[in-house]
Formats: structure tokens, sequence, C-alpha cells
């Protein structure tokens, strides 16, 4: 009996021990909530869940009656087809094709034709994947080994073009089949062909050799974010990855200072913090560690995106820990965009988050965006009602700069509803900030384009921050509109980037059509960085939108002076076809050059895709410095500080500008800041501006082709030596294929 009521007694307090352990433990609380949600997520209600669908239509087919029905079966061949399922979707069609009557076979003529596109896809640039799969225009490596997809498809659009020769959505995809082919353009029928799609500008550079597959980086995953930084402090540059479903695993490869990476996800307690459309990094705590903040929800409607956020702490010895729920910023609505800074100037980094909120204000699913300030003690305080920073709209994108240099950070934000916002900081000092909305007065208010990618950089070097956002589109497929470019017949407005000059005045003037970026690019994600140190700011965007038809290449401008922009997507070989979103610029060789990582993959299972890590093959023989800031007064990461290089070049002095952020607002590249200074051989002034304090040093006569480090206050700055690394290119490497629970191996 004692035995008895000991062991009793033992299970309770063991029981006690477990209970208060859950209550302090705030990271695994929060993986308990997101496996709840994703099986809350798996029914036919979320709009991006297939599998619970076809199970769906399996049990009413089953149904007596129901076998043959053709538009239950039409439905499930679409289902396998953004389930990944091409074979499958492939012979429902073919069936349903030969038994339907004339009209409705028509009808179904454009699903036959992309699932079989598909399903060239998924033999030759998945299942055999290799550099130059899938990069536009398709040529050498690229063209498909297994060819019965594409030859298939090709016979369909035939047929659709022959009654619809005015179909440009048809029109460009069959251009590409023959592409796959290695076919283009010689044998493309001349009425269908769409000329000079393999042509380029007469700004051309080497071509950048996709990587990631050597260095076991290329994920298959959905879409997602990606964050390169030196998350453990050695120096070298880190790469860290998310994905959108909020089954999606997290990746965390570590840079081996050996041209290698090594996956540790597993051992950095990032295992089931799962889901992330979009990843930043911040040091919220000022120990000069590099934290991360994982934003979810993104494009996912009826309730399905009410989905939290994270703030993972680096504990500085290579594990996060998810403090979300102590730190105040445990909130439950659809995100993927958010910005920090220091909005009030006290030395600690702030954040701005920008939610997808319906149009109709008493939906019980709106939401406002947040302004969070920071405690400095590991907390947040939201006022975005009285910052006046509350706005309501599907919010897609936001970023944050001192747009009028009066020492206050401003946030401009982009929604898929049209209108845009710039916020004015009021700068009140102390811990109550105010913002006035000034889109008005600014001359921005009169575009109402639906818009997603922005950013703040100053593309023409005047030491005043411009304003860069993407055009978007997604209620049909992207190739009509490429078609439409490509034939000499744009469609006006129709996925533009629309570049903002700003004007000294707190006004700016739309220059898009000057500096050539009228073009269709249809940007999902983005950033900026200088590929050849010429100081001016270059842009890489990832392109596409949820429909499959949408094959359209990510687009590659190279800045031109300060003037133009060039477009060298053909030339530089990085214009993939699949979806594209998470882009960050980033000098992983340590080389001087900046290369480029994007995390590829579209929103459905069956619209995965490899990441990919595009080469700088060495655009020019430019010099360049590398800063890495560390504030006192300033946040510790000098996230807003100001930094202006001024040099002379060929006998003409000239100056660079950069603020201390990771880019665009999709896609992160590092804190460091990687700057270019063109043939200049001597750097005659690093003035620092630092953010939050506004104290001013400079740094006179540096030489260049250096990693520098520079602490607030401190007038002798830290020189690094970083090992220049060689990363080997293996070609015909497969992807990393897994479940997308599964972790990679």
């Amino acid at each position: 009996m004692k035995k008895l009521i000991i062991c009793g007694l033992f299970a309770l307090l063991l029981g006690a021990i477990i209970i208060a352990f859950r209550q302090d433990s705030p990271h695994d609380e929060m993986i308990r909530i997101l496996q709840k949600i994703n099986r809350q997520n798996n029914n036919t209600g979320n709009p991006f869940n297939q599998e619970a669908k076809i199970a769906f239509y399996d049990s009413l087919l089953k149904k007596s009656g129901n076998s043959q029905n053709q538009y239950l079966l039409s439905a499930k061949a679409s289902l396998l087809l953004k389930a990944g399922k091409e074979e499958q979707s492939v012979k429902i069609y073919e069936n349903l094709l030969y038994h339907m009557d004339f009209m409705l076979g028509d009808n179904m003529l454009p699903d036959l034709g992309i699932a079989y596109m598909r399903l060239g896809e998924r033999n030759n640039c998945m299942l055999n994947h290799n550099g130059s799969s899938c990069i536009y225009p398709i040529k050498d490596e690229g063209v498909h080994q297994i060819q019965t997809g594409s030859k298939k498809a090709i016979e369909i659009y035939k047929t659709i073009l022959k009654n619809k020769p005015d179909d440009l959505e048809s029109r460009w995809l069959i251009n590409i089949a023959y592409m796959t082919l290695g076919e283009y353009p010689q044998k493309v029928p001349k009425q269908l062909l769409i000329p000079n799609l393999n042509s380029d500008t007469a700004n051309q550079v080497k071509p950048f050799p996709d990587m990631a597959g050597s260095l076991g980086l290329n994920i298959n995953g959905r879409a997602g974010g990606v964050i390169v930084d030196d998350f453990n402090n050695d120096g070298y540059l880190d790469i860290i990855t998310s994905g959108w479903d909020i089954s999606d695993p997290m990746h965390y490869f570590q840079n081996n200072k050996d041209g290698t990476f090594t996956d540790r996800t597993e051992q950095s307690g990032l295992k089931g913090i799962t889901g992330g459309l979009n990843i930043q990094q911040t040091d919220y705590n000022n120990d000069g560690n590099t934290d991360i903040f994982v934003l979810r929800g993104g494009w996912l409607t009826q309730g399905f995106g009410n989905q939290p956020s994270s703030l993972l702490r680096n504990n500085g010895d290579g594990t996060f820990t998810d403090v979300t729920i102590p730190s105040g910023l445990l909130f439950f609505h659809p995100t993927q965009t958010a910005t920090w800074a220091d909005f009030n100037n006290d030395g600690w980094l702030d954040v701005f988050v920008g939610t997808e909120s319906p149009t109709n204000p008493y939906d019980p699913n709106a939401s406002a965006c947040a302004m969070y300030i920071n405690n400095h003690d590991g907390t947040f305080t939201n006022v975005s009602a009285t910052a006046h920073c509350n706005i309501m709209g599907f919010v897609k994108g936001v970023t944050s700069a001192d747009y009028n240099n009066d020492g206050y950070p401003d946030i401009f934000i982009s929604t898929m509803d049209g209108k845009k916002f710039l916020l004015r900081n009021k700068g009140i000092a102390g811990p109550d900030v105010d913002f006035e909305d000034v889109t008005a007065k600014s001359g921005i208010d009169n575009n109402r384009e639906r818009s997603f990618t922005t950013w703040f950089y100053d593309y023409n070097n005047d030491g005043w921050p411009d304003i860069m956002v993407a055009d978007y589109q997604f209620d049909r497929a992207l190739g009509y509109y490429s078609a439409a470019e490509a034939l000499g017949s744009p469609v006006p407005g129709a996925g533009n980037i629309f570049l903002y000059k700003n004007n000294h005045d707190g006004t700016f003037t739309d220059v898009t059509k000057e500096t050539g970026l009228n073009k269709v690019v249809y940007s999902m994600g983005g950033n900026f960085g200088d590929i050849d140190n010429d100081g001016y700011p270059d842009m890489y965007f990832g392109t596409g939108n949820p429909d499959f038809k949408s094959l359209v290449p990510n687009k590659f401008f190279r800045n031109i002076e300060g003037k133009r922009f060039a477009d060298i997507t053909t030339s530089s070989r990085t214009g993939n076809l699949q979806k594209g979103h998470g882009v960050a610029f980033a000098d992983l060789r340590n080389t001087g050059n900046q290369d480029i990582f994007i995390e590829m993959g579209g929103a459905y299972i069956g619209d995965s895709y490899t990441s990919s890590l595009y080469m700088n093959p060495g655009v020019s023989n430019n010099n360049w410095i590398s800063l890495k800031l560390n504030g006192v007064k300033a946040n510790k990461a000098a996230i807003g500080s100001h930094i202006k290089l001024t040099f002379t070049e060929n006998g003409v002095k000239r100056s660079v500008y950069k603020d201390v952020n990771s880019g665009g607002s999709f896609g992160s590249s590092p804190l460091r800041q990687e700057m270019g200074i063109g043939q200049a051989k001597l750097i005659d002034d690093i003035e620092i501006k630092w953010a939050g304090s506004n104290t001013v040093q400079h740094f006179k006569n540096v030489m260049p082709n250096q990693f520098l480090h520079i602490t607030e206050g401190d007038d002798h700055y830290q020189t690094i030596t970083l090992a220049k690394l060689s990363f080997i290119n293996k070609q015909h490497t497969a992807p990393v294929c897994m479940p997308m629970t599964a972790k990679m191996k």
C-alpha cells in the first residue's frame, strides 16, 4: 500500500513538473501552437490544401452514379496537378478528353496543355535537376532529355491556337515548350513564333552559375524566405531559409569556412519551428547575436492565415529559442512583411508589422498593421493606435528609411488593395512615437496599382532615399503579359516596377519610364545589391503568381550610373521560369563580389522547386569595402545608420550612400554592408551617421578591398581577415527532395 501511495505521489509530482516545464517553455508552447494550426488547416476549406480536397472528391466519385461525373473528375485532375501528381492528372484529362463532347473538351485543352508542361518539368527540371534547368531562355543542359511532356503540350497548344490565334497565353507557352526541346526558334510555326525571346540587351555580363546543388543548398520546397548573415559571429555568412506552409521546415546552413556548408537545423533548435513565408534578421535585445523574425499566414484567407509570427532569440551558442510569447509579440494575423528600425531613437530596435486584412473592417478576420515599441527588457508594447499607423489593408510589403533626412525613420507600405502609404515619423523622442500619412503630399497617391515587393534605396547616389515598388497581379496567367510585351504591344501598367525619385522636399517623381524600368516583371520577391561594385545598386526579382501557366522568368536589372537600368536576365543566366520569392545579395566567398541566393517554389506542393545560389563570375575589377557596424548608443546592429563613402575615381570626386539594413521587403541580405567604389584606389572618407544618436564619425584615407568592423565612438576601426572561399561547381547535382514536413538529411 505504501508503495502504491509513493508511486502515486511520484506520478503527481512528475506530472506537476511536466506541467511547470510546459508553462516555463515558450519555445515548446509555440511548437504546439504550430502543430495545432497545422491540424486545423488540414481541411477542404483551406485553398492551398489539395490532399484534403482530393479525398473529398474521391468520396463524391465513389457515390452511386458519380464515378464518371466529368465535372468531378476534371476538378480532381486539377487538384492532382497542384499536389504534384502530374501523371495521374494527365491520365484523367486524357480519358475525359476522349469521352467528352466537343465543347467541354475544347474548354479542357488549356488544362491538359499545362499538365503536359508540368510533367515535362517534373521529369527534367526537378527529378534530373542541373544548374541550367528551367533557366530562360532554355538551352544547352537545360534542354529536356525526356521530351514526351513538351511534345504533347505542343500538339495541344497548336490545336488551341488554331481555334484561338489571339490566345497570347497559349502562344507564350508553346514557344517555351519548343525551347525545352532545343527547337526555338527554328521549328516554331511562323504564325506562332514570338521572335527574339533568346536575345539580350547590349549591356551583357558573364553567366552566373547556379551552385546551390553543389553545396547542398538546393532545398526542394515551396515559397519562402531567406536570410544570409553571420549567425555564430565567426565572420562568415550562414544561410537560413523558411517555407510558407505551416508544415514546412526551416533550414539553417552553417558556413564551415572552407567552401562548404553543414545543415545544423536540428542542433540549432529550429526543428518544429515551421512555416514562414518570409524571415528577417534583427538584434532585438542588443546582445550582439543575430535573431530571427518569422512571418506567417500570408495569402491565406478565410481565417486560415490567422497564425502567429515568431521571434527567435539567438542564444549565442548555435541555438535559437522562440520567445514570441514572453516578448509580447504573440498575435494571430496573416502577414509576410515587417520592418525593424529604431523609430523613437532610443537605441533599441522596434518593429512595424504589415498584416493582410480583408477590405471589410467588420470581417471577423480583419486586422490592422501594428507598431511594437521595444521596452529594453526583451518585451514590446503595441502602440499602433496612438502612433496613428494602424493601417488596414491587404499589405504585402513594408520598408523603412529616413526619406526626409530629419533623423527619424519613416515607413512606406505596399498593398494588394492598390493604395500606397507613406508615413512620416513626427520625431517624438522617448517611448512615444507618432506618424503622419503624407502619401497625398508626396506625389505617390495617384498610383493605385496592386503592388507587392518594395524598398527604400538611393539608386542615384544623391544622399536621399528613393522608393521602388513592384506592381503585381494574380487574376490571370502571366504568360499573356510577357507575350504581349515581346510582340511589341505591352499591356499598360501590367507588372511594372515603379521607381520614385526623391525630390529632397518631401515629394517624389515617377521615373520608371526614363530609367527603362517600364517592363513586365510581376515581382513576388526581390532585393538589391551591387554586382559590379560601381557603387550603384542593381536589382534582382523573383517572379510569378500561383497559376501554373505563369511560366515567366525572374528578372535582373543592372544600374547604369544611376541614370537607367539594363535588363541582363538573359546573359546572366538567372531567368528561372519557376516561382521566385525571397532574395538575398551577399559576398559568400569573401572575394568582394556579391552572389545571389533565391528561395524558389510556389504555393502548392506540386509547385515546389529547388533554391538557387547564383555565383558572381566577376562582373568587373572594381574595388569595394565591407563594413560591419556595432552600435553603442545606437542599436547594436546599427540598423538605420547612414553610410557615405567619398572617393575620387578617374579624376572625379563622388560619393556612394547606403543605409544599414537587409534590403528588400522579401528576402534579407547581410547587415554587413558590402559597397563598391568603382576604380577608386583610396576611400577619402567613410562617414557614418549612427541611428538613434545621430552622432557622426569620419574615417579618412581608408584602403579598399577590406573587411572592417567599426564600433560607435571608437576612432579606430578593426580590420578582419577572412579566407577567400572556393565553391566547387559539380554539374548535374540532383536536388534534395523531401516531404514538406521532413528535415533535410
